[in-house]
């Protein structure tokens, strides 16, 4: 059965055309993706099986292509057009983020940086380049480790906030753990930073921590 056999008021299209996308449930936006179902089960169906499977939204998004394939209908298929929206998804936050005052709106900033960092495997240490106006020139992944750490070396960062031309930067990294304490080397990796970067007049703004939860250095009186 697709979505168009369906009686008019269950469409998840047609409600989301009367009522708004926030109108929509997990598994009805994600319906709308999957289009139909499998033999026996619509696409709602298959998607609240997907999202009880993979312990809610969240965890079907980070999903691996073998965990995905699975459940039965997914494949490769369904896997990168999950991917890829993904990313366009977190593009539009770039540019979004890149059309701000990033100081006058730290939200954007740190929903951006959650995107990119909160459900990866490995610690990622990443910044975010800005402009004498504080709009943000680029993202970049500047090291990447194990659970336990990523190697990030003051030397590199001033070279290249220098190539860009960058008059601050906010720092972010992940726990994998979920865990969004910093930890003592996470404070004393901040201070070297910031002493390193004040060489060249490059202002270090924040350093976010993405867990579960974010904590900001500047909320914590740290910079």
């Amino acid at each position: 059965m697709t979505i168009r056999d369906w009686p008019e008021g269950e469409r998840p299209r047609e409600k989301l055309l009367a009522k708004g996308v926030a109108a929509l449930s997990d598994a009805e936006l994600l319906a709308i993706f999957l289009r139909t179902g499998v033999r026996g089960k619509s696409a709602v169906a298959l998607a609240r099986e997907l999202l009880t499977h993979f312990d809610g939204l969240r965890g079907l998004l980070k999903a691996d292509l073998k965990s995905f394939g699975e459940v039965k209908g997914m494949g490769m298929a369904k896997y990168t057009q999950l991917q890829a929206t993904l990313e366009l998804a977190r593009r539009h936050l770039l540019k979004d983020l890149q059309a701000r005052d990033v100081v006058r709106d730290p939200a954007a900033a740190r929903r951006y940086l959650a995107s990119q960092l909160r459900d990866r495997s490995q610690e990622v240490f990443a910044a975010l380049f800005l402009d004498s106006q504080h709009r943000v020139l680029t993202y970049e992944e500047l090291a990447q480790g194990t659970l336990d750490g990523a190697a990030v070396y003051p030397r590199e960062v001033v070279k290249r906030a220098l190539a860009l031309g960058a008059a601050a930067v906010i720092f972010a990294h992940n726990h994998p753990s979920g865990v969004a304490e910093p930890s003592a080397a996470d404070r004393v990796l901040t201070d070297k930073l910031k002493s390193a970067l004040a060489l060249v007049e490059v202002r270090v703004l924040d350093h976010l921590v993405i867990g579960e939860k974010t904590v900001a250095f500047s909320e914590k009186g740290w910079l």
